[in-house]
């Protein structure tokens, strides 16, 4: 899975938004596979018109601020891909960097809100707000 960097990077140099959609395409293809164990009904993501499952996984190893792990998968291409690049925004950090960090000078650079559907667009929300609520719920130590 290619870093957050390096995909700000190669949409750099991708002016053109078909290479831009393919490009999340491959993002998506390329996140390691969804265990079927973890394609439940507790991990699908709800508000989203795809269906998305997020699965987390909690390093406890320092006390009141886990590490999030993060995994994901989509039955949609584009928003497979979309998983990827929030995976790479959040998954490894700590619960209070999950909290604290703003995707949106992110999706700036990558001009996504612009050329997303309304409906991507709320699930990408609706991602990000889940991925905000197991970071509350790993602090809280639930």
């Amino acid at each position: 899975m290619p870093s957050l960097d390096d995909i700000l990077s190669d949409f750099d140099v991708i002016d053109d938004w078909e290479e831009r959609y393919r490009y999340l395409i491959e993002l998506g293809r390329g996140l390691p596979p969804l265990d079927e164990a973890e394609r439940t009904d507790a991990n699908k993501v709800r508000g989203c018109a795809s269906q998305v499952w997020l699965s987390t996984r909690i390093e406890a190893d320092v006390p009141g601020d886990p590490r999030l792990w993060l995994t994901g998968d989509s039955d949609a291409h584009i928003v497979k891909g979309l998983v990827a690049v929030i995976l790479a925004m959040f998954s490894g950090r700590r619960a209070s960097e999950i909290l604290a960090l703003d995707p949106e000078p992110t999706f700036a650079a990558l001009h996504l809100r612009e050329h997303l559907t309304p409906q991507r667009a709320n699930g990408v929300a609706s991602m990000i707000e889940r991925i905000r609520h197991e970071a509350r719920t790993a602090r809280a130590g639930v």
